[in-house]
């Protein structure tokens, strides 16, 4: 394809899925290979899922894809045969792979769902590379890649997006388009991938755009089926083709509001076995569907997600688990006003998960410590009054657990700590305070949280000086409720952070602009603004502040 640059390749020609590709034009494959090729051909193009990479280090990455001729199967079995399927995978240093570096074969396996995950070493660090795959007759697109730059260099500025909550019944996934054609290095995803509801249940104004197929998911079978549907959309692949992945779960990849082996229904409930049940379902087609390596081989309803991945000299990405393993939310759930929150035995993260983010930060000699996870870090008080009331299902249901992890990194002399958050389905910037109470305390760690892909649907501008919730907590910088994704480039000196917003997410294709940059610089912490597309409002009244703020709460709720 003479004349396409990285960007068009990958964005464009590059899903054209599942062209047919003869056996007998392949390297590599013994000619004795072929005739039990053709007589055990699949029954179509087994690449419709698309491909993926993540969690690289300066040697390598693992590679994804997952087979489904059938991606709708109800049995979600992807309509493959009952049987193991030889899978070809190829990686080049060029996108029309005249270089090819290193070829292999996985076995995708029908206990797996023909699910391929490859990790790959000894590759060289910092640099790009492109990868396919064959199975039968058929090529699958192709996906760009990453290594880490080497353990002892900064290399060079890293641009990274960062993303949540793409419902699929609610919009189109033109923000996973728009971040694709950012060119990223690295893209994380902090939880909400797909999301769990039978069609109509979880609906918005106006109506949901499209449909969930199948029942709630509960069984495995439906599990995979509904991250089949999710990764048959072809802006979603376009993401997962331009740059390798950094991905952790929320809460409806298993359940709304679920809690260690506590479901949303409560513990006092029937039924926790049953719950184990499902969250084994879930996080077996998690991983089946996700680019990541053994180490997050689920055992049952226990996997493991938090790990640490070290760009460089630049950055540690401290990817978090705030459900599998937090004591259940207290008073009930909800925003509400509540001490227990304060209770010092509570938990986010159980006291494991704790020690190891704490002594990551003592070890650490990155100039940027990052920390992906799900819920709002920063306290919110949504009461202009002398009570305070805060969303329980957040780190202020958990405050203790949230003040030891400040003072580790403030012990620890951690020189930029910044936390990632997605969930809450709007954009928000915040300073990260020693004591939320006192507006005069130190400021001491940076939080960016990006907007929802779709969930809730389009939501609308404003002008962010006009939000309650930014008058009652002054430690609040930004407020946006329009769908997005927040791209960030992070360099020795600063961090600058731009707040990507679509128009609407009810048709297909909107453009992406940035709504505000804000920029963190090296040493000094607490984001600060440098830039805000305008927005003309009149002054809001009492009431319209009021509701307001039942708006936003109500938009973070999930039925």
């Amino acid at each position: 394809m003479p004349g396409l640059n990285r960007r068009s390749f990958l964005v464009a020609g590059g899903l054209a899925v599942g062209t047919a590709y003869t056996a007998a034009g392949m390297p590599g494959v013994p000619a004795t290979a072929h005739a039990a090729l053709r007589s055990r051909a699949l029954a179509g193009d087994p690449f419709t899922l698309g491909v993926a990479s993540g969690d690289p280090d300066p040697q390598g990455f693992v590679l994804w894809t997952r087979l489904a001729a059938n991606p709708h199967a109800e049995d979600g079995k992807g309509g493959m045969p009952d049987r193991d399927v030889p899978v070809r995978w190829e990686i080049a240093t060029d996108e029309r792979f005249r270089r090819v570096e290193r070829r292999g074969t996985a076995t995708a396996r029908p206990e797996g769902a023909h699910s391929v995950h490859v990790e790959l070493d000894g590759l060289r660090p910092g640099r790009d590379y492109w990868y396919r795959f064959r199975a039968g007759d058929y090529v699958s697109p192709a996906g760009r890649t990453r290594t880490a730059p080497r353990a002892d260099t900064f290399g060079p500025a890293l641009a990274m997006g960062f993303v949540s909550c793409s419902q699929y019944e609610h919009g189109y996934f033109s923000a996973y388009r728009r971040l694709a054609e950012e060119d990223p290095d690295l893209i994380l995803h902090l939880g909400d991938y797909q999301y769990e509801y039978k069609k109509s249940t979880y609906t918005i104004p106006g109506g949901n755009v499209r449909d969930h197929e199948g029942p709630e998911t509960v069984t495995l079978a439906n599990y995979r089926l509904r991250h089949a549907q999710y990764k048959t959309d072809v802006d979603l692949q376009a993401a997962h083709q331009a740059a390798p992945w950094l991905v952790v779960f929320d809460d409806h990849e298993v359940e709304n509001n679920w809690a260690g082996d506590v479901p949303e229904a409560g513990s006092d409930t029937p039924g926790t076995a049953e719950f184990r049940k499902r969250r084994a379902a879930a996080f077996q087609a998690y991983y089946e569907n996700m680019p990541l390596r053994r180490r997050s081989i689920p055992d049952g309803p226990d996997i493991q997600i938090y790990r640490r991945i070290q760009w460089g000299r630049l950055a540690n990405f401290h990817m978090l688990d705030t459900r599998q393993f937090r004591d259940d939310q207290a008073c009930g759930d909800g925003n509400k006003v509540c001490d227990d929150s304060d209770d010092p035995k509570r938990s986010i993260t159980g006291a494991r998960q704790e020690k190891w983010l704490i002594d990551g930060f003592r070890s650490s000699e990155a100039r940027w410590d990052i920390i992906g996870q799900q819920v709002f870090f920063a306290q919110r008080d949504s009461d202009s009054g002398p009570l305070k009331k805060t969303s329980q299902d957040a780190w202020d249901g958990y405050v203790a657990s949230r003040d030891r992890i400040t003072q580790g990194w403030v012990d620890a002399d951690v020189r930029n700590a910044v936390v990632l958050t997605g969930d809450v389905h709007a954009h928000w910037a915040s300073d990260l305070k020693e004591d939320y109470d006192d507006p005069d305390s130190d400021t001491v760690g940076s939080e960016l949280v990006c907007t929802s892909i779709t969930s809730t649907g389009d939501g609308k501008d404003s002008d962010p000086a006009d939000h309650p919730y930014l008058k009652i907590n002054p430690h609040l910088r930004f407020y946006n409720n329009q769908r997005g994704y927040v791209m960030t480039k992070i360099g020795k000196d600063a961090m600058k952070a731009d707040f990507k917003t679509l128009s609407t997410v009810r048709t297909r294709g909107a453009k992406a602009s940035i709504k505000a940059t804000f920029v963190i610089e090296d040493g000094e912490p607490g984001p600060q603004q440098t830039y805000l597309r305008p927005y003309a409002s009149a002054k809001m009244s009492a009431k319209a502040e009021r509701d307001l703020i039942e708006q936003t709460i109500r938009n973070e709720t999930q039925p």
